[in-house]
């Protein structure tokens, strides 16, 4: 009997949610990616197979004004907030929440939440 490692296990359960979750052109997908040092989040036309705004840890200017370690709740809902903004701006109010395999906790409700407050509705 082979144990899967953690990354594998977080694959596996990415690809159970995938099987129900596509982002179409009205209702696009936002998916998180968190890695230790990082978190990074895209607005996806699954349809189109096209990434319509991101935005993470590591853009420039939110690199700079962060406070915070870039692993940290606080880098996070940055993230979300800034994600929702760009959506915003390109008229997208509305998004189906693709959590990446990750449990919905800590960094990604923190990244969620931001991104609701910022006027995103999932």
């Amino acid at each position: 009997m082979s144990t899967l490692s953690r990354k594998q296990q977080t694959q596996k359960r990415h690809k159970r949610l995938r099987r129900n979750l596509s982002g179409t052109e009205a209702r696009p997908r936002l998916a998180v990616f968190r890695s230790n040092n990082h978190i990074y989040a895209q607005i996806i036309d699954d349809d189109a197979q096209n990434t319509i705004c991101a935005a993470s840890t590591l853009d420039k200017d939110l690199k700079a004004s962060l406070k915070a370690n870039a692993a940290s709740c606080d880098a996070s809902t940055a993230v979300g907030e800034l994600v929702a903004k760009k959506a915003l701006s390109k008229g997208i109010k509305q998004v189906i929440f693709d959590r990446g395999g990750n449990i919905y906790h800590g960094r990604v409700k923190a990244l969620a939440e931001a991104a609701r407050m910022a006027g995103l509705n999932f």
